[in-house]
């Protein structure tokens, strides 16, 4: 009962569409660090018949050219050509052979790297997310790569997309919106280079993942 409640009052919030303007290529940073701290406080909207879902993107990690960890570090393959896209494609990848990660491509065309969207704020169509995570409390809806995608309903269908075409699965901003409070910190779940400052969040957001005594601002 207290999930429906808080589902009920985040739609309440969010009765009326936000004036979300889609996001352009030349509004992305080409490098990749810097793209994913840019790319904290936008949004991720994803339209669908029965209507639009819409997340604030709260925490971002990145995966920059030559980085051991990414998946374009092997080179391009058919699996992963959407991250030597240019910047701002989407990467979707099935990961351990349970959940999709929804990835966004960065740099220059045929450079290999990409950015990581690990957590939104559910904004609008937050009933439509809770029903494809009916057993999730509220803060953990989209908290978390696979849980976004789950609720999304983002699948491998999505890879190669353009998310900066304004339609279907698209990412943008409100003009008016005030900058976030943006942290840093090591990025999480690696066996390797997990000590690179790489993981963008906005402070003191609960819908961020991880263990809060990673999220110190640097």
């Amino acid at each position: 009962m207290k999930r429906a409640a808080a589902v009920s009052a985040l739609e309440a919030v969010a009765a009326a569409p936000l004036p979300i303007v889609p996001l352009r290529r030349d509004d992305l940073p080409v490098e990749t660090a810097a793209l994913a701290r840019f790319m904290v406080g936008k949004y991720l909207v994803h339209e669908q018949p029965e209507g639009r879902r819409v997340g604030r993107l709260v925490e971002i990690e990145g995966y920059p050219p030559g980085d051991s960890t990414g998946h374009a570090f092997i080179g391009p393959r058919a699996w992963n050509a959407s991250l030597f896209l240019s910047r701002g494609h989407a990467y979707v990848r099935l990961t351990y052979g349970v959940s999709y990660m929804l990835n966004m491509s960065s740099e220059r065309e045929g450079v290999g790297a990409g950015v990581l969207f690990r957590a939104v704020e559910p904004l609008e169509g937050v009933d439509a997310m809770a029903a494809r995570r009916p057993l999730a409390p509220l803060r953990d809806l989209t908290r978390g790569p696979g849980k976004l995608t789950q609720a999304f309903g983002i699948g491998a269908g999505f890879d190669g997309v353009d998310l900066c075409a304004g339609v279907g699965l698209w990412i943008g901003q409100i003009v008016a919106d005030a900058p976030p409070n943006v942290g840093v910190t090591t990025r999480i779940g690696l066996s390797r280079e997990q000590d690179r400052p790489l993981r963008f969040y906005e402070i003191a957001n609960p819908f961020v993942s991880g263990p809060r005594k990673l999220l110190e601002s640097r």
